[in-house]
């Protein structure tokens, strides 16, 4: 209450009025850890320490393929200060690991099968010595042919006891006769991009006195990570623990094992605590990348612009493993026609192994690469047709209700029409000669060298799609409990925090709820129910889910007694900005004073429904959901320098339902930036299987020189309805649709047939 003395003006208050902290779904919450990690205050594996602790250091191979003769370890053994040498011999427990096809091995035992891969690790006292030591370690090997050809993968001799090809999925739909009245075909190239996380790899291992191992590593799967490194060591899964350190960025590069088995094996050998932070080099060697692809497509479209039939071929190169390259190839195969309606299509694909860096999952893998190729084919389809090339897409869009080329139908939101009106009818930027000279940027940067009269400005339009959580009869499941104590709640769920927000909708859950404000998401480790992997939407869906369930049961219990004494039912009361009432406003009270003395925890799991392999025809109901988006790209080009610039990214986005506004959109931008990186200069270069340049010297990240103006236009809200609260991933469809967007713009500023990504020089480059 404000006081006011007779005859003046209110005193001001003792304590000012101050709006609350937004919280609750729909609210911009700001990340609890976001002030630790712009202080630089935040943990991560590689800032952890033990007593007694060692250092390790892993000895990578200098040949994409070899056998190995012999290994000396004696010499680094010899050496003051090392603790433990471990290779393939010492490996207690099984051989080769991998997700889904178990092919890989812990350290190379007979064969290298790509350059950088491991063939043995180091403990010592001081990281200078472990770096040494393995230096020491001599190594004969004859030096093999390498297989880095995918299309001379079929014939050439085995890498892999069960051969070359990691998988064939032929797609079959509708008439394989049918035919068009026009025809395009086109040959398209995506090649090697890396996941390059901010942070590189590391952990720390800990020996248990049972004889197992602790592990605090930035996983983003730790239940596998577990079972996976329990294997491998000859442990029961009990006797091996994850704890997740801080993730300095993942783009599900994070699910696959970097450092986890050597620091597990050289800290149960030694019987102390092992560190190992992989340098960026070994970064670059050590994980899996987007999956090089090669696309042969022909489309088929009627006198008016209606496709008719969609015939591709894509290959993809697994590298010397199998590890994601089954999912992959799915998502591949069955978007392989995009987001349009194609009543009949012919697709074949195929992922082999090859002698190349292993490839695996990369947000966006499979959808990215034939989202490059469909939209080029819509782009020659519509220079052939002499129609606009956004009126063309517009005719053949797909909405609810329509089929895939799998047969699977459309159930979800498919706004995918209203998307591309959106981008097409949004403002244009304005053009160089209305730009004051000193704001206009070259393509090149500021001091670029080309002329003004060499600049081509295209505006070139893009749609596509992506898969949300696992596909083909992956279970997903997720468990979550809620606890309070008095007005303070604690969320225990096994999601992983990758900066895609998890622990943030898990508060805001918490408190629509409850109408708790203080909310505690509690650290990840293995000792909780397992919550999956945290990629393709995974955590919003599925784990946001079990933890809305766990605290929609913790408010049955607080509710109950209440009901209970005004002869209503829990249905009747209401729990609004911290306060629970009635229909008929007879029971009021705060959820504080209804909270206290009290503790209440309920534990609860969410399984979406189930999804089937597809069959031998590439037909069946295989993935839960999907999410779409459509870009428009300007770009300005420099047709004598072969430079790129892109003016601006325009985006509408079908997301289901916005539950954080800002992070959302962040997400969006983030997406939107990468797809700029991996449309003109991500690339890691490989000659005859050997990485050249793995460093972010060599290989090109975008800057923030080299973003663009994003545009927003629209977020479509119509909810999902059989996701928790409508949403759907918002990260993975920006990045694949942004490269596409760019090469089309690309091809209308000079005309020509832009069929790779990343977009070379040369190609741009007019005669």
């Amino acid at each position: 209450m404000t006081a006011t003395p007779a005859g003046g003006t209110p005193l001001p208050s003792a304590r000012p009025h101050a709006e609350p902290a937004p919280h609750g779904l729909g609210a911009s919450v700001l990340p609890t850890d976001a002030l630790a990690k712009a202080q630089g205050t935040y943990a991560y594996a590689a800032d952890l320490w033990a007593e007694g602790l060692l250092w390790a250091a892993v000895l990578r191979a200098p040949h994409p393929h070899a056998r190995i003769v012999s290994i000396d370890t004696g010499p680094a053994e010899a050496m003051p200060g090392v603790r433990a040498v471990v290779t393939h011999a010492d490996v207690p427990g099984d051989a080769n690991h991998g997700r889904g096809v178990a092919d890989r091995p812990a350290f190379a035992r007979d064969l290298v099968r790509h350059y950088g891969e491991a063939v043995a690790a180091v403990a010592a006292d001081h990281p200078d010595t472990a770096r040494l030591a393995v230096a020491a370690i001599a190594v004969e090997y004859e030096v093999l042919e390498p297989v880095t050809d995918p299309e001379k993968a079929f014939e050439a001799e085995p890498l892999h006891p069960d051969g070359n090809v990691v998988r064939h999925l032929p797609l079959r739909y509708g008439d394989a006769d049918a035919t068009g009245d026009v025809v395009v075909e086109g040959l398209y190239r995506v090649g090697r991009q890396d996941p390059a996380p901010i942070g590189a790899e590391a952990g720390l291992a800990v020996p248990r006195v049972d004889g197992g191992v602790e592990l605090y590593t930035a996983s983003t799967d730790p239940h596998t990570d577990r079972d996976r490194v329990a294997a491998c060591c000859g442990l029961p899964p009990e006797q091996v623990k994850v704890v997740v350190t801080g993730v300095p960025g993942a783009m599900a590069d994070r699910e696959d094992l970097s450092v986890q088995i050597p620091l597990g094996l050289l800290a149960i050998r030694t019987g102390c605590p092992v560190k190992l932070a992989a340098g960026r080099e070994e970064s670059f060697l050590g994980h899996p990348h987007r999956h090089p692809t090669l696309l042969r497509y022909r489309h088929h479209a009627d006198g008016a612009g209606k496709l008719v039939k969609v015939e591709a071929q894509i290959l993809m190169d697994a590298g010397a493993y199998a590890d994601g390259s089954h999912e992959a190839l799915a998502a591949a195969v069955s978007f392989a026609a995009g987001p349009y309606v194609v009543p009949h299509a012919t697709i074949d694909g195929w992922a082999v192994r090859t002698n190349n860096p292993p490839s695996g999952h990369v947000r966006g893998e499979g959808a990215l690469q034939v989202c490059a190729a469909y939209e080029g084919q819509m782009d020659k389809l519509a220079k052939a047709l002499g129609m606009d090339p956004a009126e063309l897409r517009a005719r053949n869009v797909m909405a609810t209700g329509d089929l895939l080329p799998t047969g699977q139908a459309v159930t979800c939101p498919a706004p995918v029409a209203e998307l591309l009106r959106n981008v097409r009818e949004a403002p244009l930027p304005a053009l160089p000669k209305d730009c004051p000279a000193d704001q206009w940027l070259l393509p090149g940067g500021p001091e670029g060298a080309g002329e003004p009269g060499a600049v081509r400005r295209g505006v070139g339009h893009a749609v596509g799609m992506v898969h949300l959580l696992g596909a083909e009869g992956t279970d997903e499941v997720a468990t979550a409990t809620v606890k309070v104590d008095g007005a303070v709640a604690t969320v225990l769920c096994a999601a992983v925090e990758t900066g895609q927000g998890f622990t943030t909708l898990a508060r805001q859950v918490v408190q629509e709820v409850l109408g708790v404000d203080e909310v505690h998401v509690a650290p990840v480790d293995t000792d909780q129910p397992p919550a999956g992997p945290g990629a393709r939407g995974r955590h919003t869906w599925v784990s946001a889910g079990a933890v809305e369930r766990a605290a929609k049961m913790v408010r049955t219990q607080l509710l109950q007694p209440l009901a209970a004494n005004f002869g209503m039912s829990t249905e009747l009361l209401s729990i609004a900005d911290g306060k629970i009432t009635s229909y008929d406003g007879v029971l009021s009270t705060t959820v504080a004073e209804a909270l206290e003395g009290k503790e209440l925890w309920a534990t609860a799991q969410c399984r979406p429904h189930p999804t089937e392999p597809l069959d031998d025809t590439g037909q069946g109901d295989a993935f839960v959901g999907l999410a779409f988006a459509a870009v428009r790209a300007v770009v300005d080009v420099d047709v004598e320098l072969g430079s790129v610039r892109v003016v601006e990214l325009a985006i509408a986005q079908d997301v289901g339902r916005v539950l954080n506004p800002a992070q959302c959109r962040a997400r969006i931008e983030a997406g939107l930036t990468q797809g700029v990186g991996a449309a003109l200069t991500e690339h890691l270069r490989v000659a005859r299987g050997v990485v050249r340049h793995p460093d972010f010297t060599g290989y090109a990240l975008p800057t923030a020189l080299d973003a663009p103006d994003l545009r927003i236009v629209e977020l479509v809200e119509e909810r999902d309805v059989v996701a928790p609260f409508g949403a759907k991933s918002v990260s993975a469809v920006p990045l694949v649709v942004t490269p596409a967007a760019i090469a089309s713009a690309v091809r209308a500023a000079t005309g020509r047939p832009i069929g790779r990504l990343p977009i070379r020089p040369s190609a741009v480059v007019t005669e």
